[in-house]
């Protein structure tokens, strides 16, 4: 068990489940990662290709008393998803947390159809593999942004649209799998925020648009980091399951449509 105080889980939260955090080599997806080691759970750390990084996540979190496996696979092909849950029922046994964190779109040469095979299909392909590993009582938690949640209401950067819509698209071609999910007992949140400090995706947008990050913090008054939203994300595997499968993150009052949102992160 890793012994952390600023888990926003606690130590014994997730003792004895078994959790697959996709594209948790960095950012928000690594931070997810040792939330659920601090809080018991043994891990999955999914990349696609920075295998180094990834295996340096698992081996600090063993060296701090959790238990994590670093486990390559691309999701956009069905052999190597295939590969990487064979790998997990061979280490683990099964799943009893998934979280469908890892995102793109926006890198060079990947084709121009990259953003929903990505965002979409492999979300819905992922979502479909892992449940054959869980029983009744499983999680699974989705994360966008409020970019993407809100895109058919509320435009976005224009170098971020065709993300943003891929991104909305997988999130609701999975809400179509919730019904499915509720008969085996396995439950179902999406977890939707702003623009994040510290992400790749900021900082690359902020690059293609200078100033785009500042104003959107001005916009919203302020934006969380990195590790305020995986605290979020990690609270999305046990909290009670929210009003429309959503919990909405930060100020939204800027999207046409915005909800109820989280109360203000605690420092993480």
């Amino acid at each position: 068990m890793v012994a952390d105080s600023t888990n926003p889980l606690g130590s014994d939260a997730l003792e004895g489940t078994r959790a697959l955090v996709t594209g948790s080599s960095r950012g928000i997806g690594a931070d997810t990662a040792r939330y659920f080691a601090a809080a018991g759970a043994s891990v999955v750390i999914n990349y696609r290709s920075k295998a180094p990084r990834a295996e340096k996540l698992a081996a600090q979190i063993e060296a701090d008393g959790g238990r994590a496996i670093a486990v390559g696979a691309d999701l956009t092909d069905a052999e190597s998803r295939a590969t990487m849950f064979a790998t997990i029922r061979e280490a683990y046994g099964g799943l009893d947390l998934l979280v469908l964190n890892a995102s793109g779109g926006m890198e060079k040469d990947m084709g121009d159809d990259y953003a929903l095979r990505l965002n979409r299909d492999a979300q819905v392909a992922t979502l479909d593999g892992a449940v054959e590993l869980m029983d009744p009582g499983a999680r699974v938690v989705f994360v966008t942004s409020h970019q993407a949640h809100f895109i058919d209401t509320t435009p976005t950067m224009p170098e971020y649209e065709p993300v943003a819509r891929s991104k909305r698209a997988g999130e609701i071609a999975l809400l179509e799998r919730v019904p499915r999910l509720t008969e085996r007992g396995i439950g179902f949140v999406v977890v939707s925020g702003d623009m994040i400090e510290g992400t790749v995706t900021a900082t690359l947008l902020n690059r293609l648009s200078p100033g785009a990050l500042e104003a959107r913090r001005e916009e919203a008054g302020r934006l969380y980091n990195v590790a305020e939203f995986a605290a979020e994300v990690a609270r999305a595997a046990v909290d009670p399951i929210p009003e429309g499968n959503l919990r909405l993150v930060g100020d939204t009052s800027s999207f046409i449509g915005g909800g109820t949102v989280v109360p203000e992160a605690q420092e993480a």
